[in-house]
C-alpha cells in the first residue's frame, strides 16, 4: 500500500483529490476535494458514504434532500473556522460556488468533502463556526489548534464518519506525541492526513513550503518518514503516526478524516509509551501564543 500520495496522484477531473476506500485498501474512508468553478454546479451521489461539506477557499451552497444551506465559507484554512453541512448516505447533493462571499469567489470555491462508507441515513444538517470547538492542545514548541468540527462530543451526528482540522504554527510539532488508532486500541479507525502549507504570508497555500510527518509500527512493516507539501495526502491504515513537524516559516493544516467498525464512533488512542511521558512536561508550560490561529470571527492573532 502506498501511504504518501503527493499532489496530483490522487487528481480526477475537477477533484483535486478523490479517494476510495478501495483505493486506500481498506474499508471505510474516503476523501474528495472539488474545485468548484463559479457558475456550474457540481452534483454529488453519495451512494453508501456519508459525509461534511468542508470549505477550504470559498463558500458555497448545498442543496439536498429538499434543503439548501449557504456555506459562507473562508478565504483559506488558515484564516477563518468555517461553517459545514453534513450530507447522508444515499443522496443526490448538489454544490455551487457562492457569488461574492468567503472570499476568492471569482475563482470559485475549493471544497472537502470528508467521508465515511456507513450504515445508517441520518437526515442533512448545518453546522454553524460559530459552534465549532477550538481547542489549543499541547505547550511550548508543541502547541497547535484542534478544530473539533466533526468529532464525538463536539458532533455527534453522524453514522461512523469523524473529521477534525490541525493548525501547527511555523516550527512548532503536532501529532506528539505518537499515538494510534488500531485494533490495538478500544476501537479501529482508518485514517486519512490532507495537508495544506501556508507560503511566506502565513496565509495563502503553497508548495514553496513543506512539513515532515512520521508513520510507523511496532512490527516495522510500516516506517515511513516523508516530506510533505501543499495537496498531499497520507495515509494511516495502522500504527502510530506523528510528529507532524511545520518547517520554520510555513505554518501547516492538516485535515483529519477517520472511522472504523466498532459499535461506536470513538477518537480513542494510545501513545508510544517510548514518548508518552512528554505529555507530562507540558504541565505548568505556556502555550504558544499564537495559538488560536483561527476561530469562527476570523485570525485570532
Amino acid at each position: 500500500m502506498r501511504l504518501h500520495r503527493p499532489l496530483g496522484t490522487l487528481a480526477d477531473g475537477a477533484d483535486a483529490v478523490r479517494l476510495s476506500p478501495d483505493d486506500a485498501g481498506w474499508a471505510r474512508v474516503g476523501l474528495r476535494v472539488l474545485l468548484l468553478r463559479p457558475g456550474v454546479p457540481r452534483t454529488i451521489r453519495t451512494g453508501v458514504f456519508e459525509a461534511f461539506v468542508l470549505p477550504l477557499s470559498g463558500g458555497c451552497a448545498v442543496e439536498v434532500d429538499g434543503e439548501r444551506f449557504e456555506l459562507a465559507g473562508r478565504d483559506s484554512v488558515f484564516t477563518r473556522v468555517t461553517d459545514f453541512a453534513y450530507v447522508p448516505r444515499d443522496a443526490t447533493v448538489t454544490l455551487s460556488a457562492k457569488d461574492g462571499a468567503g472570499g476568492g469567489a471569482e475563482d470559485g470555491a475549493e471544497v472537502a468533502l470528508p467521508m465515511a462508507r456507513c450504515e445508517r441515513r441520518l437526515p442533512a444538517r448545518y453546522g454553524p463556526a460559530e459552534g465549532v470547538p477550538v481547542e489549543v492542545r499541547g505547550a511550548g514548541n508543541a502547541t497547535r489548534q484542534v478544530t473539533n468540527f466533526g468529532v464525538p462530543g463536539a458532533w455527534d451526528h453522524a453514522d461512523r464518519l469523524m473529521a477534525c482540522e490541525l493548525i501547527t504554527p511555523d516550527g512548532n510539532w503536532s501529532s506528539y506525541p505518537p499515538h494510534k488508532h488500531d485494533e490495538t486500541c478500544p476501537v479501529a479507525n482508518e485514517e486519512v492526513y490532507y495537508f495544506r502549507v501556508a507560503g511566506r504570508d502565513g496565509v495563502t497555500p503553497s508548495r514553496e513550503g513543506f512539513a515532515l510527518h512520521r508513520t510507523y509500527a511496532d512490527d516495522g512493516a510500516i516506517d515511513e518518514d516523508v516530506v510533505v507539501r501543499d495537496g498531499d495526502v497520507f495515509l494511516v491504515p495502522r500504527g502510530y503516526h506523528g510528529p507532524c513537524v511545520a518547517a520554520p516559516g510555513y505554518p501547516l493544516y492538516y485535515l483529519n478524516v477517520l472511522a472504523g467498525s466498532g459499535a461506536e464512533r470513538s477518537m480513542a488512542f494510545r501513545d508510544d509509551p517510548a514518548h508518552s511521558w512528554v505529555r507530562d512536561t507540558w504541565a505548568g508550560r505556556a502555550a504558544d501564543p499564537r495559538c488560536p490561529v483561527t476561530t469562527a470571527g476570523g485570525r485570532a492573532g
